[in-house]
């Protein structure tokens, strides 16, 4: 069994026209979300693994929380350009060349790919994942390589609206 957890950015702020979308920080309800929801993650997923993070500010940034609530040293955090805008034939390709030792990983990323990733390894349909939403899907497999369509159901999906109005 291995587990893929699916976090997308917390919400980002538009405030600088003169920020490329790569460059956008988040806002303050981003920071709060993300505060919350990495506070959450842990008494759901005791272990998150690697986590993998695009390179983007608002993902760094939304990484930064979850880094900081499960103790994470810096040789179990991978930033990764990849993951931003890259689809999610590029995270299956990261999936599949993960050592088998390695039970669980963590994506923070971006939509629309996370969303496509879910939709297409979890068993459900996802309209969409929200800012700071997280998807956990656990995987009847025991080698990474073998990753493939069908195979996986969610643990949990959490996201901030669901706690905080």
């Amino acid at each position: 069994m291995k587990i893929v957890t699916l976090i997308r950015h917390a919400k980002s702020s538009w405030d600088n026209s003169n920020l490329s979308d790569f460059e956008r920080p988040l806002n303050a309800r981003g920071r709060r979300d993300a505060e919350f929801m990495s506070k959450l993650l842990p008494s759901l997923l005791p272990d998150p693994g690697i986590i993998y993070c695009s390179k983007a500010e608002r993902a760094r940034e939304t990484a930064q929380y979850f880094i900081e609530s499960y103790n994470l040293p810096i040789e179990k955090v991978v930033y990764d350009y990849g993951i931003y805008e890259n689809g999610i034939r590029y995270i299956i390709k990261l999936l599949k060349q993960l050592p088998d030792e390695l039970t669980n990983v963590t994506i923070i990323g971006h939509n629309p790919d996370l969303t496509a990733f879910g939709n297409a390894f979890s068993g459900t349909y996802f309209d969409n994942i929200p800012t700071c939403g997280i998807l956990s899907i656990e995987l009847d497999l025991n080698n990474w390589a073998d990753f493939s369509h069908n195979i996986g159901k969610i643990k949990f999906y959490e996201y901030p609206k669901k706690y905080l109005k």
